[in-house]
């Protein structure tokens, strides 16, 4: 645009103080980095026909448009900047969401005046480019960027919203109003923002929805001043005027900000001078009761620009530390979406070797989860859930100790305990059976089986029906746990792919690599799960471990010996208070007692054979339930699960792709290149932003004091 007819207002928004500080702001806004990370800058929000715009108007001396009915549509940025040579730039930015062909057209919007006097013009030339005519669209979400820079313009941002209203009616809709809503409040949730509330003294507080918003977003008030407009509308000396004299000394809603008073142009005076404006607002505090119940630095826009300066300062001071940490991160995450699309994919060599960078991620990546070793930044923290299912050694360690564990608890088909603890589970959901009554079982399917064994003996087959009918719950335990640990497997490859490459060639090497590799280990999984079962449900038990042995003999002792015990305690009389340990010297006869302990009945030789057969499945259990938990751990998951994970997208698999697989895999798409090219431009734009944020280091320089006092004013 032309720098003709440009009279630029000095609006006297800084102090020499700061004037640095705020240079380097400006600069960072000039690189673009607003798209990125939030930076400082004056919001101006209320219900509509507040008298926003009028505050913005008295604040940066840009005359708005002044029609009676007319009202805001769309935000409005004015960036302020210092430069040798005044000059003015009037830009429309499209809304993120706008369509690309709109947002192009936009993107060329040319003002009709050069001059800086006829910004109503501009602004009405904006609306008809938005396509805001009054019927089918009332408020755009696209913004005005209007840039005017100077000799004696100060560096700053103010923003001027649509204001807030709830119900529709013939010129705006309830739509409008969600829409206009939640533009205000996207804008007053930039932390980095001093939200500056207009409250019109012409509607009762309660009705203005402004202060409840500005509460909600910013609860402390850390960032938020109030200001009070059309205080001329109220009588003097009314309940009215009291209640909002009240409300600018920070007794009713209170802001760390405090309040400030404004009394601007109405429409008959739209089209004094500044001056004459200005005048107009002393003499009006002059004759009524706010010069005498506030401080004077809450009074009118002449003590306003320079309060706002102080606040400003402030805010940017608080928010630096964090800006830069915000751009540091965001740089980071732009070097590693870029690291992950990798380089520009346009032939078949390029995509091969893309494939082949992601492949070596994979599988370093993946010999690192299986084996342990969790010192790659890809890790992250074990605190989170998906730090810890990276870990993948970890969640099979985790699984297979509960898998253990369920299998000691929960793998007997049914508990044989003594009489009084089955007494306890009767009538109960758990499967439990006194040791008699399961003897009795065992007894009658004896009788049921019995083959060419002598009296007193058991076919041994009955062992293998006893155990088998033990262990029914195996298979389901082990089956289960395979599952789970498969999913997490495809859960940990997922992870690791997202670090290897970006979604949509992870969707194509996930469609033509992993999952066809993936599916032969999980056969072989399963197929060793049914092997490791094989023995314990059908067949012959058999076991060459001293362990059966030693199993078996300890519960023929401890029976026998329980046996002995009760019967010379019966022999003896013994009372039940004698104990075991207890030494008696009584007389008696020898024959008797020999006779009394080796005297069996033909029935107790049957039981006997019983619980010989019982004891003999219990210890054979006691090896296998051993032996099947590290058979599943060693040669099912370990070696037919986890060994062969890091080799199922390996260098020597993207070697062997077809070019037509390769291209369909790593093919790039539009959205990958426009992405890409986008991200170049934020990774330039960041690094100059860091190289600018340098600078920083040398402000507080010796001479140069940039401290804000702590108090601005009783408000």
């Amino acid at each position: 645009m032309a720098d003709t007819d440009l009279r630029m207002p000095d609006v006297q928004l800084q102090t020499p103080q700061h004037e640095e500080l705020l240079n380097i702001i400006d600069t960072l806004r000039s690189l673009g980095i607003g798209r990125y990370v939030d930076l400082p800058q004056i919001i101006v929000c209320g219900d509509q026909s507040s008298g926003k715009s009028s505050a913005l108007e008295a604040i940066s001396g840009l005359r708005f448009p002044t029609k009676d009915n007319l009202c805001t549509r769309f935000a409005t940025e004015l960036i302020l900047r210092r430069a040798p040579v005044a000059s003015v730039t009037v830009t429309i930015i499209p809304a993120p969401d706008c369509p690309e062909e709109i947002a192009k057209v936009l993107s060329f919007f040319k003002p009709p005046s050069n001059s800086i006097d006829e910004f109503a013009k501009i602004v009405l030339a904006a609306e008809e480019a938005m396509g805001l005519n009054g019927s089918n669209k009332v408020f755009s979400k696209d913004v005005l960027r209007v840039e005017l820079c100077g000799p004696t313009q100060p560096h700053l941002t103010l923003v001027d919203l649509p204001g807030i209203f709830w119900a529709g009616d013939k010129s705006q809709s309830d739509d409008d109003a969600t829409l206009v809503r939640s533009l205000v409040e996207s804008y007053m949730k930039k932390t980095r923002s001093i939200v500056l509330a207009v409250i019109s003294a012409k509607s009762d507080l309660a009705m203005q929805v402004i202060t409840k918003l500005a509460r909600e977003i910013d609860p402390q008030g850390l960032r938020t001043m109030g200001i009070i407009t059309k205080p001329d509308l109220l009588h003097a000396d009314s309940d009215s005027e009291t209640a909002f004299v009240k409300l600018a000394k920070n007794e009713n809603i209170q802001f760390k900000l405090g309040w400030h008073v404004l009394k601007n142009r109405d429409y008959d005076t739209r089209h004094t001078t500044r001056a004459e404006r200005d005048a107009a607002e002393e003499e009006f505090f002059d004759k009524r009761v706010w010069s005498s119940a506030l401080m004077k630095s809450q009074l009118g826009v002449a003590t306003l620009r320079p309060r706002l300066s102080r606040v400003l300062l402030a805010q940017i001071l608080t928010e630096l530390p964090g800006l830069v940490q915000d751009v540091g991160s965001e740089l980071q995450n732009c070097k590693d979406r870029l690291a992950q699309l990798g380089e520009p994919r346009g032939t078949l060599g390029e995509q091969r070797l893309y494939l082949l960078k992601a492949s070596h991620t994979f599988v370093d990546l993946m010999r690192s989860a299986v084996g342990g070793s969790y010192f790659d930044a890809f890790f992250g923290s074990s605190e989170t859930s998906e730090g810890y299912n990276k870990r993948l050694r970890a969640v099979i360690q985790y699984k297979m100790a509960a898998f253990a564990e369920k299998m000691t608890k929960e793998g007997q088909d049914v508990q044989i305990v003594d009489e009084k603890i089955a007494a306890q589970f009767r009538g109960s959901s758990f499967k439990v059976i006194s040791r008699d009554k399961y003897l009795e079982q065992v007894t009658e399917r004896m009788r049921r089986n019995r083959g060419l064994e002598l009296p007193g003996l058991f076919n041994p087959s009955i062992v293998g029906d006893l155990f088998y009918e033990q262990a029914k719950p195996w298979s389901s335990i082990v089956g289960d746990t395979a599952e789970e640990l498969v999913n997490s497997v495809r859960t940990t490859v997922d992870l690791v792919l997202d670090r290897s490459a970006d979604s949509v060639t992870k969707e194509g090497i996930l469609r033509h690599i992993i999952l066809p590799n993936m599916d032969p280990i999980c056969d072989k999984l399963y197929s060793k799960v049914e092997e490791v079962l094989r023995p314990h449900v059908r067949g012959h038990p058999l076991t060459f471990n001293h362990y059966f042995t030693e199993n078996l003999q300890k519960k023929r002792q401890k029976q026998t010996s329980a046996s002995v015990m009760a019967k010379l305690r019966s022999f003896f009389g013994l009372r039940a208070s004698v104990t075991d340990e207890q030494i008696i010297q009584p007389s008696f006869s020898l024959k008797n007692l020999v006779k009394t302990l080796v005297v069996e009945s033909e029935l107790d030789m049957e039981k006997f054979a019983s619980i010989e057969a019982l004891n003999a499945m219990q210890a054979y259990y006691k090896v296998a339930l051993k032996s099947i938990v590290d058979s599943f751990g060693m040669y099912a998951v370990e070696d037919c699960l986890l060994q062969p994970l890091p080799e199922i997208f390996s260098p020597e698999i993207v070697f062997g792709l077809k070019d037509e697989v390769v291209t369909a895999i790593a093919g790039e798409s539009q959205e990958i290149a426009a992405e890409r090219e986008d991200l170049e431009k934020k990774l330039e734009s960041l690094q100059r932003t860091m190289h600018t944020l340098a600078r920083l280091k040398t402000l507080k320089s010796p001479g140069k004091d940039y401290s804000v006092p702590r108090k601005i004013n009783r408000g």
